[in-house]
């Protein structure tokens, strides 16, 4: 997720300590909010200040720099913050969360058999999300694991949805029975046919 820069962004900053740049989040421009966010290293104090923007941000760009901050950090510290969105009632957060946490695969591979048993569908949705273009050798079982077991239909639709990318052969199984467990569900018996094709190569 990349922010373009505006005219107001300086590509050359000052050089001010990291507590006035920190100090500059409650500017009320958000070009001075944004070139906050991209002047801050990955220290513990700095992304916790960032952590802390990000429940109070408004300006879409601010959030994308703040997203792209955290990302960039890769620190473990960094991607506990970003999976506390995935339960955020704004989309945006969860999306701009979930965008962040397919870029750190290797920080987030620890965390996705916790996420995929989460008693909230919505956050084992966005789980599946994530895995569907996180560069991660285990995907494939991950996915197929929550097809065999998950009991939400729409988490099965999602992670079916994800194996036509990511699935190999070995998920087949898995996937030709899930319309024996949703009966009446049109769209699974759909979804499982054209992705069972695809894998196949058909």
């Amino acid at each position: 997720m990349l922010v373009r820069r505006t005219e107001t962004d300086d590509p050359n900053p000052p050089a001010l300590s990291k507590d006035a740049w920190i100090a500059q989040f409650s500017a009320p421009d958000p070009a001075l909010r944004r070139r906050a966010v991209r002047a801050l290293d990955s220290s513990a104090k700095s992304i916790d200040a960032l952590i802390a923007q990000l429940g109070e941000e408004t300006a879409p760009s601010v959030r994308s720099a703040i997203f792209n901050a955290l990302s960039n950090a890769a620190t473990p510290r960094a991607v506990e913050s970003l999976l506390l969105q995935l339960r955020s009632e704004d989309a945006a957060l969860r999306n701009g969360a979930i965008d962040a946490l397919q870029t750190l695969p290797q920080l987030v591979g620890p965390h996705v058999e916790r996420l995929l048993a989460d008693p909230d569908p919505d956050v084992r949705i966005s789980a599946v999300s994530i895995l569907s273009a996180l560069a991660h050798p285990d995907i494939p079982k991950w996915l197929a694991d929550v097809v065999r077991r998950d009991a939400n239909v729409n988490v099965c639709a999602a992670a079916v949805d994800a194996l036509a990318e990511a699935g190999d052969e070995a998920a087949v199984e898995a996937i030709a029975a899930l319309p024996e467990r949703f009966p009446g569900v049109p769209y699974i018996a759909f979804a499982v046919a054209a992705t069972v094709r695809r894998i196949k190569g058909l």
